[in-house]
């Protein structure tokens, strides 16, 4: 095998020779780190390009690319879709995109596709200060890290190709935006819970809400859901969650299955807005929910709550990742984009619909006092928030529920992960929409 200078194995995406405007770039890295530590304006790409961005819902929202133009000066395009369907076009068809934004779970798949290329650490201008959940897989020293694929274990690109926690100077995606999740109820039907005491996973198969019981259909991250309310039920009992056997997906999918047939779920959403419209209408009254869905019912006057289970958060980190297929200029402007995610404005306004920052002092700016108060350290709100649209999502007083930033992150039970039961999982999850 051909290896680079570095020991590495070649990729067919990587350029054999350095272009002049990459050079350019790199003998100037020191100068653009001095300019986003001024909050000054990004260098800007010499000859019109386009950037095309693949990913979910969750993050490629209208804002953030007026915004990113704007600071960046060169046309963006965002494509938002569903996990699974943006997953098979990245993993299938690398020349569609230059950057993939999606969930740490997803890496796996698409490095062994040859979609991704590796990323340059050397022009992450802030790399340094990128917090240690992704580096050590924890941000306090007590920390739980949680089963499965905690995101420090795929990060780095080790010189055998594969992926693992040794820096190598070079990484497998770019940090960034993360969260726990759980699920999301209707105070106004489910009582109230109290956080990490009484709000459990379990109450997805409760059956005092048979009928308004909607999951997320999405086979890598539904399946995590549905097993951590079928062991906090009871139903059944892993021995590695996070590493799940035949025989227990076999199990866990009988339970499901029977539990559908019984009527007990009114529907597998597939979109952010999609989750949303589910407890808006009436639909469910508890459904697997991320953090952006509860913001938009709260600024909606919809008194949603974000549970925080007393068996562990479901986590996630989310992955920038650059299109094996993505050379030259368009390269270029895919690196100005991944340096300006972390550079501050971003991380404000992903805060507001409840999303960390692996860089969350820069952030911290951009917020008010009260915002970074509510969002990051868990205190009430000393006046009413607005969400990422302007509406008021947070009302006075209000404390968010789980608590801070490092309260929620010690407070993992699995990470987003793709098991090596994945293929064996897949046809049962679609039996199970198909029931």
């Amino acid at each position: 095998m051909k290896r680079d200078s570095n020991g590495f194995p070649g990729r067919q995406c990587v350029p054999a020779k350095v272009t002049r405007r990459q050079f350019l770039h790199r003998a100037g890295a020191s100068v653009i780190g001095t300019a986003v530590t001024l909050n000054a304006p990004f260098v800007h790409t010499s000859e019109p390009v386009t950037l095309r961005v693949l990913g979910t819902h969750v993050t490629l929202r209208e804002p953030l690319r007026r915004q990113a133009e704007k600071d960046l000066g060169f046309d963006i395009q965002f494509e938002p879709g569903g996990d699974d369907r943006i997953l098979q076009k990245a993993s299938s068809r690398p020349q569609t995109f230059d950057i993939y934004e999606q969930w740490s779970n997803s890496i796996n798949i698409l490095w062994r596709a040859n979609a991704i290329q590796p990323i340059e650490m050397e022009r992450i201008d802030l790399w340094r200060e990128v917090n240690d959940l992704t580096k050590t897989g924890r941000l306090v020293p007590e920390a739980k890290i949680g089963l499965g694929d905690a995101p420090y274990l795929l990060l780095h690109v080790q010189p055998d190709g594969s992926l693992g926690p040794r820096p190598t100077g070079r990484i497998s995606f770019l940090p960034y935006v993360h969260n726990v999740d759980s699920f999301g109820y209707d105070p106004r039907i489910v009582p109230e819970g109290k956080a990490y005491e009484t709000e459990s996973w379990g109450w997805l198969l409760d059956p005092r809400w048979t009928g308004r019981v909607a999951l997320i259909n999405s086979p890598t991250i539904g399946i995590f859901d549905a097993a951590l309310a079928a062991q906090a039920q009871g139903l059944m009992h892993f021995d590695n969650l996070g590493a799940m056997t035949r025989a227990e997906v076999d199990r866990l999918f009988a339970i499901l299955i029977e539990k559908k047939q019984q009527g007990h779920f009114s529907g597998f959403w597939n979109s952010v807005p999609e989750s949303a419209d589910y407890i808006a209408s009436g639909r469910a009254v508890i459904s697997s929910m991320f953090s952006p869905a509860v913001a938009d019912l709260n600024e909606r006057g919809i008194p949603a709550i974000y549970a925080a289970p007393k068996e562990g958060y479901r986590a996630w980190h989310g992955v920038m990742c650059l299109s094996s297929q993505t050379t030259g200029r368009v390269k270029d402007a895919a690196y100005d984009f991944m340096n300006w995610w972390l550079s501050g404005w971003p991380g404000a306004f992903v805060a507001r619909q409840g999303y960390y920052m692996s860089i969350p002092e820069r952030a911290r700016p951009h917020l008010t006092p009260a915002e970074w108060d509510y969002w990051y350290d868990g205190k009430p709100a000393a006046t009413d928030l607005p969400g990422p649209e302007g509406r008021i999502a947070v009302q006075k007083g209000a404390v968010r529920n789980g608590g801070s930033y490092w309260q929620r992150f010690s407070n993992v039970a699995v990470w987003n992960t793709v098991m090596n039961t994945y293929e064996y999982s897949l046809p049962r999850w679609y039996e199970l929409l198909l029931t």
